[in-house]
């Protein structure tokens, strides 16, 4: 009978942890006109040197793909303290306003 008892408390204790927000920064390459953007399952917060937002949300990229929508090219993305690769940068910023350059601009700016 404990043995049971002692697996209710465990759960009950488990059912009411809450779920921890994972938070998120991001570097426009213009600051956003608007100082609060509301994009998918996030409210960005946006100052003259990056926006910042936590969420319980779980993909990254549907969040900054949300953010690119928005605010335009992006330059950096981070998710938890990991940075975004050159890869999964491109597809984020192939959601902005105005899409991913075309190779022959990224060709003359190299």
């Amino acid at each position: 009978m404990t043995r049971f008892a002692s697996l209710i408390l465990a759960a009950a204790a488990l059912a009411g942890t809450p779920a921890i927000a994972a938070t998120y920064s991001a570097k426009p390459v213009t600051q956003p006109e608007a100082s609060r953007i509301i994009a998918r399952d996030i409210s960005w917060a946006c100052g003259p040197d990056a926006c910042q937002g936590s969420t319980e949300e779980s993909r990254p990229s549907v969040l900054c793909q949300g953010l690119a929508k928005r605010a335009g090219r992006l330059t950096s993305f981070i998710a938890n303290g990991r940075a975004f690769g050159d890869p999964e940068l491109a597809r984020c910023n192939a959601s902005a306003k105005g899409g991913a350059p075309s190779s022959q601009a990224l060709a003359n700016t190299n």
